[in-house]
């Protein structure tokens, strides 16, 4: 590959739980070299294990196009981050807080070396512009939003802030679109961007209505599955998210728009402080 052409073959990921290592896999699926970044070896390990059962998972249910070893071949998994000084675009995938956040993309911008390289954060809620303007490059800087799972679901949202240039937009649909094969959206860089800003609330509703006693979380997912044609109910949606991500998700769209209907209920909080997450820690609305 010339550097004057810009095709995306080196990944770099920040962070390797459910988000990061479901974005690591789709990278490697499509035949890009990708590069890992966990906190410590512990967290590494884990992170391989995940990969490993979703790949053998895919494997033995005949979805990948080769074995699950020459997949995982193009991944390799470290703990520092000056790994990911030759990569071309880079997604962060860390915990949904903004002060780690944009203490990561100041380390990054020092450690990528390509100057063309997109600075990606995977982020639910966080402004983009607070993560591009710690950077000496927030032309290079965007959001690219996948949803879990990450290798079943074809949505990812472009999120570009006030600074990033069309060309890095542009380059980050070509990524998306091509190798990776999913279907792109534009994306105002406004808390909750387009899918959560319209499914946080609905979501928050559910909640409020099982937290007053007015129906079980059965009956209304069932409600939402049968009457309305649902995949999944609200109740359940929140369990896969993970409740603390919901938590988060919602503090971000009501500090930014104060409308009601984005505060976070106070079962939801302690549900958050009882560490009752969801699906990753076994117990949510449902038990795992």
């Amino acid at each position: 590959m010339t550097q004057g052409s810009r095709e995306i073959e080196r990944v770099g990921v920040v962070g390797c739980g459910l988000m990061g290592a479901g974005i690591a896999e789709v990278n490697a699926r499509a035949g890009l070299d990708v590069v890992v970044v966990e906190s410590s070896p512990a967290a590494a390990d884990a992170g391989r294990a995940r990969l490993e059962r979703s790949l053998r998972r895919a494997e033995d249910k005949g979805k990948l196009a080769e074995s699950a070893d020459d997949v995982l071949a193009r991944i390799r998994l470290v703990t520092e981050l000056d790994a990911l000084a030759d990569r071309q675009v880079v997604v962060e995938a860390i915990v949904e807080d903004e002060d780690a956040k944009v203490a990561l993309f100041r380390r990054l911008d020092a450690v990528v070396t390509d100057p063309l390289a997109i600075l990606a954060s995977n982020t639910s809620s966080i402004p983009i512009m607070k993560l591009g303007v710690v950077t000496a490059r927030p032309t290079q800087v965007m959001g690219i939003h996948f949803f879990n799972p990450v290798p079943v679901l074809r949505l990812v949202e472009l999120v570009p802030s006030l600074l990033t240039a069309p060309e890095t937009t542009e380059r980050a649909r070509a990524y998306v679109e091509g190798p990776l094969g999913k279907s792109a959206i534009d994306c105002q860089d406004r808390a909750g961007f387009v899918v959560n800003a319209l499914l946080i609330p609905f979501v928050l509703s559910a909640i409020r209505m099982f937290e007053s006693g007015f129906a079980s979380a059965e009956d209304i997912d069932r409600g939402l599955v049968l009457g309305a044609a649902h995949p999944q109910g609200p109740l359940a949606l929140a369990d896969l998210i993970g409740l603390d991500t919901v938590q988060a998700v919602a503090e971000s769209l009501y500090e930014e728009f104060k409308e009601p209907l984005y505060a976070a209920p106070p079962l939801l909080a302690r549900m958050v402080d009882a560490g009752l997450l969801g699906r990753k820690s076994g117990r949510g609305f449902y038990t795992y």
